[in-house]
């Protein structure tokens, strides 16, 4: 009780101070006590953490070496490269053209449209209905006519004409590929922008059209647009009656197919486009 009356007796401010004092000297004993472990941790661990340092260190300036390594022999396969630049773009440029003669890449230029369509004109007594309707062999006229003109590329109503491409009648219809198309007609060429006087010129053509223009009253029409489109061929390219040539002998010419005899069929190339995608 006596000490418990002197604490009383003290002023508020010294219980306070001793108070505080008391709890600073409990915190500062705790950092004490807690600094060791801290230090001996610190010190266990420092050394394996170098040595990892130093481990990444010389991985990452082997990986840069690699690096350098593998830069010079780019650039040496580059600098070989150079001199087979040229043979690489010609076989390109004979690429790209194979693939034009084979109709495979559409193509866009000056030329012509004719078409052809059923006369609309009453059959006569004794008359035939299939000579007042376009047929497949009107159509074959007017191709081959195209072709000895100097077309370039030829297509049926959207359907473009290569080596093998047959035109025929199937009932009221006409099939080209493989597409039954009716009429009108329309047979779009490319040509040279002086395709239709050449046809024009053609006696066999100028025969066509009186024969059954003006015989049948078969309606045929000319138009040279600025631009004509041929579309590419979306049939299937396959090799009937040819087989790759195994010795290094060149085989046989683009456009060229040997027939059941093992010569030359009797189709009509066509003749290798000079125009490409981008036009004339």
């Amino acid at each position: 009780m006596t000490a418990f009356r002197r604490i009383r007796a003290l002023p508020s401010w010294q219980v306070t101070l001793g108070v505080a004092l008391l709890v600073l000297g409990f915190l500062i004993a705790a950092q004490l006590a807690a600094e060791g472990p801290r230090v001996r941790y610190t010190t266990q661990e420092r050394t394996p953490l170098v040595q990892t340092a130093k481990d990444l260190q010389t991985e990452q300036d082997g990986l840069k070496a690699r690096i350098l390594e593998l830069r010079a022999k780019i650039q040496t396969v580059e600098t070989q490269g150079q001199g087979s630049a040229a043979t690489v773009k010609d076989l390109n440029t004979q690429l790209q053209q194979a693939r034009i003669a084979a109709g495979l890449i559409p193509l866009t230029g000056s030329g012509i449209v004719i078409q052809l369509d059923d006369s609309k004109e009453p059959v006569p007594p004794g008359g035939s209905q299939a000579d007042y309707l376009v047929g497949s062999r009107d159509i074959r006229v007017v191709v081959e006519e195209l072709w000895n003109a100097g077309a370039e590329a030829i297509s049926v109503n959207g359907e473009r004409l290569t080596t093998s491409t047959a035109i025929i009648d199937v009932g009221s219809s006409v099939l080209v590929n493989s597409a039954y198309l009716t009429p009108p007609y329309q047979v779009s060429a490319l040509g040279a922008p002086d395709l239709y006087q050449k046809l024009s010129a053609s006696p066999a053509f100028v025969d066509f059209v009186r024969a059954r223009g003006a015989g049948y009253g078969i309606q045929i029409s000319v138009a040279e647009p600025q631009s004509v489109d041929i579309p590419a061929f979306v049939g299937t390219v396959t090799l009937r009656y040819s087989r790759p040539v195994e010795s290094a002998s060149p085989g046989p010419s683009a456009g060229e197919s040997a027939g059941p005899g093992g010569s030359p069929s009797d189709s009509k190339p066509a003749p290798s486009p000079a125009a490409s995608s981008a036009g004339w």
